[in-house]
């Protein structure tokens, strides 16, 4: 018998790959941090001999869940400006208390608070784009997280930078600082269309192809933002973005609410893409992305929350039910985005668009062992005929009771390990009174 670190057996796993695969009494075996073997309990017992074996009785076990696209910080302006248009929001509730509040220690712990509720959602990895990146990889790795950290750029100045000239030689400082880190990873993060100029945005066109990664930007968020770019620039957002050399592998479009026909295929032919965020487009009435079109197209649609301040949460299992139902209405077709296919945008897809396909989103042998277990015993799954249905349209977040990053603990039994929840929320009551003071 071979020894290894630790086996993890359930009723159900759903490896993501191969596309719709539900294993039954299966385990999953694991060795310094990654998936050594996955095969029916009862083999996994006589091949191997763990110093640990979870075995859980009544879950499914799911590759941790990937969101694509979030501003992190943003949890301590949660609640505080709702019920607005989005420019509004931005311009004249968001930005304001913005400028009054972020630092380093806003985006510390801010970041800390999204850390707690997306490991207890089941989120093992995070794109982010917002101030103070180096912070949040910070209290991502203390967390024990995967992150993508979002260089961001803009051309306006903040707490952080002062021109997008700034933006850009800090992140490229952050990027080689923190580039040999396991857990991290980057992504250019220009903020849009309308707040980042053509030269800035051709310089990380450039830069994005020499160091080989993502460029994470908000892409026709919104209607108003396409007619100003049409009457501003004599074009759609995504016409200027590939003309500016921006547009193909290596872009995350993030809301695409606004397409036509053509820009569809255009992404499919360019292998640009997606990330869809339906909370958040749907609370602030920005529109709705054509998710079955952009699939059937062959795009790479990816889920992401968006920030707290406009959804509220960091919920991806409720992201991945509103997706699937959106869809489904949005399209007129109610076999639109079956549940497989969300779970997959919510795993498998977010990680090949960050460029971590290889690493993270589906549980297959070699990979790293980012794992999500979810209880279906509980009222709200029973009976059960189907995890993957129940996944996706019945459960929620407070069922995920462990979650596991390159193997390593950092929920388990619904107990936080690597993060103190009395700290975590005195700090946040400090934060709300000050906030709410001068609001």
């Amino acid at each position: 018998m071979q020894t290894i670190d630790k086996l993890i057996s359930a009723p159900w796993i759903l490896p993501v790959e191969p596309q719709g695969c539900v294993l039954e009494d299966h385990a999953l075996a694991i060795h310094e941090g990654r998936i050594l073997d996955l095969l029916p309990t009862e083999e996994a017992q006589a091949r191997y001999r763990p110093e640990t074996h979870r075995r859980l009785e009544r879950h499914a076990l799911i590759p941790g869940l990937v969101n694509a696209h979030t501003h992190s910080p943003m949890t301590l302006l949660r609640g505080l400006a709702d019920d607005l248009p989005l420019m509004d929001w931005l311009q004249n509730h968001i930005w304001p208390a913005e400028g009054r509040f972020v630092g380093e220690g806003f985006v510390h712990d801010g970041t800390l608070l999204a850390a707690a509720e997306m490991i207890r959602g089941g989120t093992t990895c995070f794109n982010d784009m917002y101030f103070f990146p180096e912070t949040t990889g910070q209290v991502a790795a203390r967390a024990g997280l995967r992150a993508v950290l979002g260089l961001i750029v803009i051309d306006f100045p903040s707490a952080w930078a002062g021109d997008a000239e700034e933006y850009i030689t800090k992140g490229l400082d952050i990027h080689d600082r923190y580039k040999g880190d396991a857990l991290l990873s980057f992504c250019f993060a220009p903020h849009a269309p309308y707040t980042v100029g053509d030269d800035p945005l051709r310089r990380l066109a450039t830069l994005a192809q020499e160091l080989e990664i993502p460029v994470h930007m908000h892409v026709h968020e919104t209607a108003h933002e396409v007619e100003e770019a049409v009457a501003r620039f004599g074009m759609r957002p995504l016409e200027r973005l590939a003309r500016l050399g921006l547009v193909g592998p290596s872009l995350l479009g993030v809301h695409m609410t606004q397409l036509e026909a053509a820009e569809i295929r255009y992404l499919a032919e360019t292998g640009a893409h997606v990330v869809h965020c339906p909370e958040s487009n749907l609370k602030l009435a920005s529109g709705f992305c054509p998710v079955q079109a952009l699939l059937e197209a062959g795009v790479n649609v990816a889920l992401g929350t968006d920030g707290s301040a406009s959804n509220n949460d960091l919920d991806l299992l409720g992201e991945m039910r509103t997706a699937a139902l959106l869809a489904k209405g949005v399209s007129g077709d109610a076999a639109a985005l079956p549940a497989h296919t969300a779970l997959r945008m919510a795993t498998l897809n977010g990680a090949r668009a960050l460029g971590l396909g290889e690493i993270t989103g589906s549980l297959e042998p070699g990979k790293s062992a980012d794992i999500t277990a979810v209880d279906l015993g509980e009222p709200e799954t029973l009976p059960l005929y189907d995890p993957a249905s129940h996944l996706v349209y019945a459960a929620a977040r407070h069922q995920v009771s462990d979650v596991w990053v390159a193997g390593r603990p950092l929920l388990r039994d619904r107990q936080l390990t690597t993060l103190d929840l009395p700290d975590l929320r005195r700090r946040v009551a400090d934060w709300q009174r000050r906030i709410a003071a001068a609001d």
